[in-house]
């Protein structure tokens, strides 16, 4: 759109042009050392997953997650389901059910709580009169 922009840009300079020929670079890299430990492999880590329970929020998480660990969606579904109904959804239950180890479990039942949300009537608010 600007012609002296353009015309700028496709001007050769001499003095640039010499200058860079005057470069030159040589690079070499060191020769790759690999060092043979007979045999010996690095241990391959495979982890087993599973399957999330999600129900109607599968949409909003992961599908998969590595055994031993859950998803959030998972978590607050526990803790949801343990304060509702703690004689059903024990500890124990959980533990089993989620494939995690029973000393994590009772440690996040005791540390983390959902709150829980309530609405006063409105007939039973009383205005606050300004004095």
């Amino acid at each position: 759109d600007y012609p002296e922009i353009q015309e700028e840009i496709s001007r050769k300079d001499d003095r640039f042009l010499a200058l860079l020929k005057g470069v030159y670079v040589e690079s070499r890299d060191p020769p790759a050392q690999v060092k043979d430990q007979g045999g010996e492999y690095l241990p391959c880590k495979h982890e087993e997953k599973r399957l999330t329970k999600l129900g109607h929020l599968e949409a909003l998480d992961v599908k998969k997650v590595p055994k031993g660990k859950i998803s959030i969606v998972e978590a607050l579904t526990l803790l949801n389901n343990h304060k509702l109904h703690p004689h059903i959804w024990t500890a124990e239950k959980i533990a089993e059910e989620y494939s995690l180890e029973l000393k994590e479990v009772t440690s996040l039942l005791e540390f983390f709580i959902p709150f829980s949300v309530q609405e006063f009537p409105t007939e039973s608010r009383k205005a606050i009169k300004a004095t």
